[in-house]
């Protein structure tokens, strides 16, 4: 993969805001090299998810999220108030996240699990 100047700027966006949205790694991208459009942007986002370098996560109801966090089949907590997004390490006890009860057929390779609670600033308020 080619080092490009908006490459290394939504790697280094997604350092500093993991689990950003496209339009806010945008708004990032373009604070730190001028003029570049949504649709580099999206380019960009997709060559990097598909070398493996940013993984991308939809929770239900929300925009697609990129964060630079991958190869450890780490979890997701989101807030159903304000769609704040925290890292959780892989469940612990009993793993039915890693075993699949019946994978017909299918090599599992990873698990996306969400959790789904209110974050402490929401339950603040």
């Amino acid at each position: 993969m080619r080092v490009t100047a908006p490459r290394l700027a939504v790697l280094a966006e997604l350092h500093r805001h993991p689990h950003a949205d496209a339009d806010a790694i945008a708004k990032g991208v373009r604070r730190q090299l001028g003029k570049v459009s949504t649709q580099a942007v999206y380019d960009v986002l997709r060559a990097l998810t598909e070398a493996g370098l940013v993984r991308r996560i939809q929770p239900a109801n929300s925009p697609a999220r990129f964060e630079v966090r991958v190869g450890d089949n780490h979890h997701h907590v989101v807030c159903r108030r304000c769609g704040a997004i925290s890292d959780v390490d892989c469940a612990v006890g009993e793993v039915p996240c890693l075993e699949a009860s019946d994978p017909e057929g299918f090599r599992i390779e990873e698990a996306e699990v969400i959790y789904w609670g209110i974050c402490p600033d929401c339950q603040s308020e």
